[in-house]
């Protein structure tokens, strides 16, 4: 029963290849397949996150035996969507040694000077590792469209670029897990308005906050446009609505739960005769 109902929420949060996306008609607030209320979502998260904690180190013991295979979670969305929290909840049970996570800021003088999917590519997780990344190579083909950072016609090359760099990944044993963390415009108010009002969360604030929120129209459009470009059936995008929280980590850390129990790592088998060494061992004095 549990199982259906996991794979249903993975139906529902999918975003249709192919197909035009009016994120104006998804609720943000919305809580699609999930649990009945803050206090039940919390609690079912802490209970995926221990069972997440045991794939993980399946994941890892297999790769160890050349298994690999391994997982990348990608989260887009608006300035205070929760990236940055959703990290912090999925990973909070897991062993931090079998995971790759990468905050994509502005890049360097040295990534400028490499094609765009360079400082990506370099950020990819190992083998039986757990990759999250907190913004990703979609900056490429978002902020560079709405601050016309690029050429039309090198923005189109560029979703071209991704899903052919995806469909790599997915060759080679990659999981993608991609989420667009859905906050509304109100929502991302209040928030912003938080970050002002705390001392403690002022360090969050970022002038370029309020320009971008300026563009806000322009970013819908960039990220609807790239979910339809760069949703495929290797790498599908989901879309969670983030407006509440407690529902965010839950549907993230489901989505990650089903991919790893689809996936099925399995502890490697002793490579040594285990009686053996075993009596080897209660002979030692």
């Amino acid at each position: 029963m549990g199982h259906e109902h996991r794979t249903s929420l993975r139906e529902r949060l999918r975003v249709p290849a192919g197909e035009p996306l009016d994120l104006s008609r998804h609720g943000a607030a919305a809580t699609p397949g999930g649990p009945d209320g803050k206090a039940a979502g919390k609690a079912a998260t802490a209970r995926i996150g221990e069972r997440l904690a045991v794939l993980q180190e399946r994941l890892w013991a297999a790769s160890t035996a050349g298994d690999r295979r391994r997982v990348l979670l990608v989260l887009q969305g608006m300035d205070t969507s929760g990236k940055g929290g959703t990290v912090k909840h999925v990973i909070g049970l897991l062993n931090p040694s079998g995971c790759r996570i990468t905050p994509f800021k502005a890049p360097t003088d040295e990534e400028r000077a490499h094609p765009f999917l360079w400082r990506v590519e370099k950020a990819l997780p190992l083998p039986g590792e757990l990759g999250i990344f907190d913004r990703s190579h979609y900056e490429d083909v978002l902020i560079a469209r709405v601050r016309g950072l690029a050429s039309a016609p090198e923005i189109n090359r560029r979703y071209e670029q991704i899903n052919r760099f995806e469909k790599s990944l997915a060759d080679d044993g990659v999981t993608l897990v991609k989420c667009f963390l859905h906050v509304s415009y109100e929502e991302q108010r209040r928030r912003l308005l938080k970050r002002l009002d705390e001392p403690e969360k002022r360090w969050k604030f970022a002038a370029s906050d309020i320009d971008d929120r300026a563009l806000w129209p322009a970013y819908q459009e960039a990220y609807e446009i790239a979910m339809e470009r760069c949703g495929t059936s290797y790498a599908p995008w989901y879309l969670v609505p983030a407006d509440r929280k407690w529902y965010r980590n839950w549907a993230v850390s489901s989505l990650l739960l089903e991919h790893l129990e689809e996936l099925d790592p399995r502890y490697p088998e002793a490579d040594f005769d285990v009686a053996e060494i075993r009596e080897q061992l209660l002979r030692q004095s």
